[in-house]
């Protein structure tokens, strides 16, 4: 019994030694507990997406969604979050919830030779929108 003990002891070790290392090691598992701070929450953000395309325009609380079929939008109210990776937003546009995520990286829509500082994810009711986002009047919008 005692050297099984002996045995299992060190592997069991050796185990937690390797969780502890690799959960470190993970993004947003630091001991970082500060929200995002790349979007100020004064910041009017652009968001564009393709296939189908769409639009938003995130500013003082509000989102105006757009659509090929409705150029001038859909206003409704968001709660801002900002995270340890990114800021999020939530609310309801015409009955469907609404939820947004924008985070750092470099993003392409795919029909323009742009790039963005950012990645948007909206999802609204049960469809999910993927697109890029940037601050307006902040980002400069590279080249792809």
């Amino acid at each position: 019994m005692i050297k099984l003990l002996a045995l299992i002891l060190p592997v069991g070790l050796l185990a937690t030694a390797c969780q502890q290392d690799g959960a470190a090691g993970l993004p947003g598992d630091s001991d970082d507990t500060q929200p995002y701070a790349g979007i100020a929450e004064n910041a009017e953000l652009r968001l564009i997406g393709t296939e189908p395309f769409w639009g938003a325009t995130i500013s003082a609380g509000t989102i105006v969604w757009t659509t090929p079929d409705n150029i001038e939008g859909t206003s409704a109210p968001v709660e801002r979050f900002a995270g340890r990776g990114g800021v999020s937003f939530s609310g309801v546009i015409e009955g469907a919830t609404l939820d947004v995520a924008v985070t750092p990286g470099a993003c392409s829509d795919g029909m323009s030779d742009r790039t963005y500082p950012f990645t948007a994810t909206v999802t609204l009711g049960t469809v999910q929108h993927n697109g890029c986002a940037w601050r307006e009047g902040e980002d400069e919008l590279g080249e792809a």
